[in-house]
């Protein structure tokens, strides 16, 4: 796909070329054609990525790492070539990038091999990555269950304590609170890049800065980010990062972890059984070195392969690009919703960057009355707590509805999106 410069705003007829390449767009819904608000929780998929999942399918389907055949040998190279391409796409190395199924494995994969380093596994230079009491593991409020309860869960089984860094009224991160919370006892930093309820673009660098004073790790979420910001882990300086693949352009069951390649020599590994071994005794084990020790198991050949396409479909867009898209898109979303007399924007007013994202709270309506209402018109938008349930409880809410936009969503979904709000609360008050 040509573009006029890695920087140019997105056109309106590029948009629609680009909507072009998504069959599920020109889907109608309820008699309404659809407008897909929903990329937050999944992204639509282009042909480029179906067919490159298909074609592995159809003409070389095998199991990587195993077999001397032709099939095996050409499915591992294009297995390991999808590696490359996702490195390259947030600046890691190639063996710092873990196939997992999604974020959330890969960020259980990290605090269950701290869970195991503070086990005495990985021997003397594991020893760094043990958690003990007195250590403490810091998050945020704002987080995404993925990113709270391992962490929970890490505390429990090592005598760490969780510290979490509150938000204020708005939603924003209390960051001088957070100077006071992350200090000599703090080992590792969990934080969201990008809010999935508020989409705000939090300010990680100075909360990266702050851990790494204090010899802390971090790990990121950049679920939301990856798919939607230009992102180097490198110039970020983290030490681990996770994605996930469904909300990219690729498909389901594929996710990764970027981890520094100095940790992952020494983190002992989660998930244990074949394709993670040198050699095997019926006493013992020996394991390969990172990536391939955090790999057990048959692994998500066709899946690696398809987000690969959809790395390089959103690198020939142009990542840039598609943030600056996106932020017009989440301007018009907060500006539009806000104007409507009886909606709260959760976080409209923090004044940072942000992403196509925006989630509301109708006064006397419920969530998902509204999300119902929208779909009757073919607009498919989130509701609930966006597995948040302490951002929204922080924020006085027990569920919001979510619009969420991608680089196919037009001027013209988003203020769909905007009227059908207004017309749910006429509808709903009329009927009160």
């Amino acid at each position: 796909m040509s573009t006029p410069s890695d920087s140019a705003p997105m056109t309106a007829e590029e948009v629609l070329r680009i909507r072009a390449d998504f069959p599920i767009l020109a889907a109608e819904v309820n008699g309404h054609p659809l407008a897909y608000l929903d990329s937050g929780a999944t992204s639509q998929r282009p042909l480029a990525v179906l067919d490159a999942e298909r074609e592995f399918a159809t003409t070389m389907n095998s199991a990587v790492h195993r077999g001397a055949h032709t099939l095996a040998a050409e499915a591992t190279e294009l297995f390991e070539d999808a590696r490359s391409t996702l490195a390259r796409f947030i600046g890691a190395r190639d063996d710092e990038i873990v196939w997992t199924s999604n974020a959330t494995e890969a960020i259980n994969l990290v605090a269950y091999s701290l869970s195991n380093a503070s086990l005495g596994r990985g021997g003397e230079a594991a020893a760094r990555l043990r958690f003990g009491e007195g250590d403490e593991i810091v998050t945020t409020e704002m987080e995404h269950h993925a990113n709270l309860i391992p962490w929970q869960e890490l505390a429990a089984r090592t005598g760490a304590t969780l510290r979490v860094i509150p938000l204020d009224d708005e939603g924003a991160l209390r960051l001088d609170v957070a100077a006071e919370l992350i200090g000599e006892r703090a080992r590792i930093v969990a934080v969201t890049h990008v809010s999935n309820v508020l989409g705000v673009i939090n300010p990680v660098e100075q909360l990266i800065a702050l851990a790494h004073a204090h010899g802390a790790l971090v790990l990121l979420d950049a679920c939301q980010s990856a798919p939607h910001l230009p992102l180097d882990v490198k110039a970020l300086d983290v030490d681990f990062a996770v994605l996930s693949g469904h909300k990219m352009l690729g498909p389901t069951g594929i996710g990764a972890l970027y981890g520094r390649r100095e940790l992952l020599e020494i983190m002992p590994p989660f998930l244990t059984g074949g394709s993670m071994i040198t050699t095997v005794t019926t006493t013992e084990a020996e394991y390969l070195p990172p990536p391939q020790r955090f790999e057990a198991g048959t692994q998500r050949v066709s899946q690696a392969i398809a987000l690969a396409a959809a790395v390089d479909y959103l690198s020939a867009v142009g990542m840039p690009r598609i943030a600056a898209h996106e932020a017009a898109l989440g301007r018009r979303l907060v500006d539009g919703l806000g104007a409507i007399e009886g909606v709260r924007v959760l976080g409209g007013g923090i004044d940072l960057p942000r992403v196509g994202l925006a989630s509301i709270d109708v006064a006397g309506i419920h969530s998902h009355d509204v999300g119902q209402f929208l779909d009757d018109l073919g607009i498919a938008v989130r509701v609930g707590h966006h597995c948040a349930q302490p951002l929204h409880r922080r924020l006085g809410v027990t569920s919001s509805t979510r619009a969420s936009t991608y680089l196919y969503t037009t001027d013209a979904e988003v203020d769909a999106v905007i009227a059908g709000t207004a017309a749910a609360i006429e509808f709903f008050r009329r009927g009160a």
